[in-house]
């Protein structure tokens, strides 16, 4: 009766998951999802608008001149004395009234000879954070991939707990039939019952395993938790890689590496900005203006002038308390500090993709010993039942047989998404997970 009652509960939980898994999901919709969905890299993208306008930003700083226009008008209400030199008797005047207006235009522009080395250190700032926005999409990509496979990889772990509690079934059926016409012991029976609730419980652990996969999944597409697919795949292992090109391709396309190439540019060009503000700095400057005055009092009862002014200066940094100089040793030291970088990164990088290729040779050298072994366990499972049904073998050696299936069968699928784990890995190190190369644009897919 409990045998019953699990058995009845796990094929509510099985028709309820897949009568929510009404849509199919693969690897390449999935990873489009995830691209389309993932914050990650929103806000990577939405970092690169911000950059790109900041270069644009120093372009007019730098190399556009600025110009203001001003118009002014005032009046005036005032009541005036004036004495004259000409004429001794002093001269009142109330309520005398005065006006003006003043239009002007003023372009103001200054080369700096540092200028054109800004520009291109914001040209560099702007490859970066194009760089990272692509790490964010590489990293997604990898991350929905080894998520993917890992759900296949508990999916087909459900189907091996689910095959053996057949097997341990089939035992229990032949325990019972035996026990029931006196040819066994209850405890051979009971044995049974207890081995196959074991394997009943395995097989419903396994069912919240697979959840949190799905959850884990549907995280990185940025999707509800509760969101289900069906998912009908296998793993399968590609093509051996090569240990020298992915070496090749990791210092050409390895996205932080080449982040870190272009820090240590920066660098530099922050020590050229630096030096270059010692030259003199050239300060350009035209002004049209027309001006009219009106008043009531005074020599002059209308005053109008108009035209253009223009001129310029030469401006030379000659003494600012060493300032310049301990900012010019700063930035060398930087520089150092930027080339150390690159060179530890380079030592890091090559290292991981050994780690990782080494992990990947040792798991495809197994691959084919753990076929080997599940063959072997698959053949013997199969003779021990029969020899079990007549009544030969013992459920000891019955039991080990199908312990020993399932450890194999576990191995080899493991052994199989080891191998595509490492591959994810390698392909994200040599920079060739997504981008064909470094240089391609960032055009993700946008939701409808």
């Amino acid at each position: 009766m409990k045998n019953l009652s699990l058995l009845l509960l796990l094929s509510i939980v099985g028709t309820n998951l897949f009568a929510q898994s009404s849509e199919s999901l693969d690897l390449e919709k999935a990873i489009t999802i995830g691209l389309e969905k993932n914050l990650d890299i929103k806000i990577a993208v939405e970092t690169v608008e911000i950059q790109e306008g900041n270069q644009r930003i120093g372009t007019g700083d730098y190399l556009m001149p600025i110009v203001d226009a001003t118009y002014t008008r005032t009046f005036s209400n005032e009541d005036v004395e004036q004495v004259f030199a000409t004429d001794p008797n002093p001269r009142t005047i109330d309520n005398a009234k005065s006006r003006s207006k003043n239009f002007s235009v003023v372009g103001i522009y200054g080369f700096r000879p540092e200028s054109f080395i800004v520009l291109k250190r914001l040209g560099v700032l702007t490859e970066i954070s194009e760089l990272d926005a692509k790490i964010a999409v590489e990293n997604t990509v990898a991350n929905i991939s080894s998520a993917y496979y890992r759900l296949v990889l508990e999916l087909q772990r459900q189907k091996v707990l689910k095959r053996t509690l057949d097997l341990s079934k089939a035992r229990l059926d032949i325990a019972e039939a035996q026990y029931s016409l006196g040819g066994a012991g209850k405890r051979d029976f009971l044995t049974a019952e207890v081995d196959y609730n074991s394997d009943l419980s395995l097989l419903l652990g396994q069912e919240q395993v697979i959840q949190n996969a799905r959850v884990n999944l549907n995280e990185l597409m940025a999707l509800n938790p509760e969101e289900q697919f069906m998912i009908n795949d296998t793993i399968t292992v590609g093509e051996p890689l090569l240990l020298q090109d992915l070496v090749e391709n990791a210092f050409l396309e390895n996205k932080t590496y080449l982040i870190a190439q272009r820090q240590e540019n920066v660098a530099f060009l922050q020590l050229k900005e630096l030096r270059a503000s010692r030259l003199p700095v050239i300060n350009l400057n035209a002004t049209y203006a027309t001006n009219t005055s009106n008043s009531d009092a005074g020599i002059l009862t209308q005053n109008q002038r108009s035209g253009f002014n223009y001129g310029g200066n030469i401006a030379l940094n000659v003494f600012n308390g060493f300032t310049l100089n301990r900012r010019i040793q700063n930035a060398k030291v930087q520089q150092k500090i930027q080339g150390f970088a690159v060179d530890q990164y380079e030592i890091q990088l090559r290292s991981d993709i050994h780690r990782a290729f080494n992990t990947y040779t040792t798991n495809r050298n197994l691959l084919e010993v753990e076929q080997k072994n599940y063959a072997v366990a698959k053949e013997s499972s199969e003779i021990a039942l029969e020899r079990f049904r007549l009544g030969i073998a013992s459920y000891l050696e019955f039991r080990d047989a199908q312990v020993n299936l399932l450890t194999a069968e576990n191995r080899l699928i493991t052994s199989i998404y080891n191998i595509k784990e490492q591959e994810i890995e390698l392909r994200r190190l040599s920079g060739k997970i997504f981008f064909d190369n470094s240089f391609e644009e960032l055009d993700l897919p946008t939701e409808d």
